[in-house]
């Protein structure tokens, strides 16, 4: 059976891209456009391109500062070279699947237009819940973010080149279709459907209290939301804080007086006199499972744990993802599923209590979550789609 190529434009795109990969019955070959691409690991039969981090964590045009140590760290000529990776690999496989925005989709045409292999548009980016109830003025004031709100001009001429695109909400796919965009569908949620089971078993560390669930993103973010959430979870004896990490523990950032004690690869805690705090590397899915409620300053993780109908305090950091204008951008995705709150642990505690039990606030979020979210099932049926158009 013919390869595939899976194009992705990020973190939470290459984790759609490997999920994707793992429900297709074929070889996979990866070009990730942002970062390393180790999602693909141990799933792929080869990832291409330069593989190279960048300094603003694939956003380049949240701030002027972002773009300018992209180009100084080699933005331009590691774009070239995806370029020329995609079109001297789009000769040698059967399909290419795009996961991604309209440039990840510039990408994949320019691997469409050198083989002519079937082209799939996986679009988890653009949600017309973004648009909210902004005026003209504030929309002009963000363009940077204009790409995430609506499908533009140039992004739906190159879908004439494709065999179907897919939306990431029943709102987006509304919108589609009053553009004319007579290919694109909705089948269900892709970042809900990379939220496998619970990775492990964290009964033997929960204690029986609420579990209070950490997400402070993946990338430098970290530094100042991972204090902050600490701080916080300090002035939450009720509950016990659980912290989804991704990195290596020795790039733990912690407030002054904490202590840190690493006891596996994937197991660590942190500790100020009576007060612990876990730290579970490969446990997303497991700490979701347990959470109650949920303090966040990430992308599809916070989208993820409202998906599973946890409340979600978030509070914007100083980049270089979680900004305040991306913040506020989530808040109109999420809707009552996220409470945006300033950085301060005294206003974020309150926040998680007002959320810990039942009652309004709390049942408003969850159905939120599940609304703006939808159901699983979408890259399993997209997968199949994409078998179906492979030759032997």
């Amino acid at each position: 059976m013919a390869d595939v190529l899976i194009i992705s434009g990020g973190n939470a795109e290459d984790l759609i891209g490997a999920t994707l990969a793992k429900h297709l019955q074929a070889e996979v070959l990866a070009l990730p456009l942002v970062g390393d691409g180790k999602r693909y690991e141990g799933v792929a039969k080869a990832i291409l391109g330069p593989r190279k981090p960048m300094p603003s964590g694939g956003f380049p045009f949240n701030s002027p500062a972002n773009l300018l140590a992209d180009l100084r760290a080699g933005f331009i000529g590691d774009s070239l070279e995806q370029w020329r990776t995609a079109r001297r690999t789009g000769p040698e496989v059967g399909a290419i699947a795009v996961v991604g925005d309209s440039y990840s989709l510039f990408v994949g045409c320019l691997a469409h237009w050198a083989s002519q292999a079937p082209l799939f548009h996986l679009q988890p980016q653009v949600s017309r819940y973004y648009w909210g109830q902004r005026n003209t003025w504030e929309r002009l004031r963000q363009l940077n973010q204009f790409g995430a709100e609506d499908y533009l001009a140039y992004e739906r001429w190159m879908h004439r080149y494709v065999q179907a695109v897919y939306v990431r909400d029943r709102l987006s796919e509304a919108r589609a279709l009053e553009l004319g965009m007579s290919k694109a569908k909705f089948v269900g949620s892709m970042a809900m459907d990379t939220l496998g089971p619970p990775e492990r078993d964290i009964g033997p560390i929960l204690d029986g209290r609420p579990v209070l669930v950490l997400l402070p993103g993946t990338r430098g973010d970290v530094g100042f939301s991972l204090p902050v959430m600490l701080e916080t979870a300090a002035l939450l004896p009720q509950m016990q804080p659980l912290v989804a990490w991704a990195r290596d523990f020795t790039e733990v950032a912690r407030p002054y007086g904490w202590g840190l004690e690493v006891h596996s690869e994937d197991t660590a805690s942190l500790y100020k006199e009576e007060i612990k705090v876990w730290l579970l590397r490969r446990a997303f899915s497991a700490i979701l499972h347990q959470g109650r409620v949920a303090i966040g300053t990430a992308g599809t993780a916070n989208e993820q744990a409202a998906g599973m109908g946890l409340p979600v305090v978030g509070f914007p950091t100083k980049g270089p993802q979680y900004l305040l204008p991306n913040a506020l951008r989530q808040t109109r995705l999420l809707g009552q599923a996220l409470k945006l709150v300033e950085a301060h642990p005294q206003v974020i505690a309150q926040a998680v209590c007002e959320r810990i039990a039942e009652g309004p606030l709390r049942s408003e979020a969850q159905q939120a979550g599940y609304e703006r979210n939808g159901p699983r099932g979408a890259l399993p049926e997209i997968a199949n789609t994409i078998h179906k158009t492979l030759r032997p």
